[in-house]
């Protein structure tokens, strides 16, 4: 993010203005938690993230809900229910800003979910009962989503933990440039998930 503040002209900064607030601290998440041999492996993405900024909330929505949904799957038991808990409210805040019905999830978000069965039974019970607003998801929901997912990522007994947060972080910045500037034709479908 500090290099992202330099190439966009800005002061020094790991929060620059030239990013989404939460995309910036995906990366910085993933650059904290990166390997140093592989580190450098991250410095291609610098370019795409200058300039990625927006106030619609459906950016956030969608940087947590790739995130709870890349983890969900590899994260350690103990984690699968917050991050099942955030696929759903992320998924609900999408919904509620698009006008759709409530419950309804993407067929992304419905396989993420039926990998952890208990978990996503266990999350649909305790969202049932929680309402979260606007506020609270950009300021407390979003930002714990995450972060619990790439602690969740970092932790789990994979093969490759940099590899994922590299595809997360990537994943996430195309989501992004789908969102904020519009989507190429030939990736529309591939960056953003079809509502169901």
């Amino acid at each position: 993010m500090e290099l992202a503040s330099y190439l966009a002209g800005e002061r020094w900064s790991d929060h620059p203005a030239c990013t989404h607030p939460l995309l910036a601290a995906l990366a910085r998440l993933v650059n904290d938690n990166t390997s140093d041999a592989d580190r450098s492996k991250l410095i291609w993405l610098v370019p795409s993230i200058i300039g990625l900024t927006s106030d619609d909330l459906r950016v956030d929505a969608h940087i947590a809900l790739r995130c709870a949904r890349t983890a969900l799957p590899v994260a350690a038991a103990e984690r699968q229910l917050a991050l099942a808990v955030s696929v759903l409210a992320a998924e609900e805040m999408l919904a509620r800003l698009d006008g759709a019905p409530s419950g309804r999830l993407s067929e992304a978000s419905m396989d993420a979910m039926a990998q952890v069965p208990r978990a996503a039974d266990q999350a649909r019970r305790f969202s049932r009962a929680a309402r979260i607003t606007e506020k609270g998801f950009r300021r407390y929901a979003a930002p714990n989503a995450v972060q619990l997912s790439v602690v969740g990522i970092v932790q789990a007994c994979i093969p490759d933990p940099d590899a994922l947060l590299r595809t997360l972080l990537s994943d996430a910045i195309d989501d992004c440039v789908a969102l904020i500037r519009g989507p190429r034709p030939e990736t529309l479908d591939a960056a953003l998930p079809a509502r169901v």
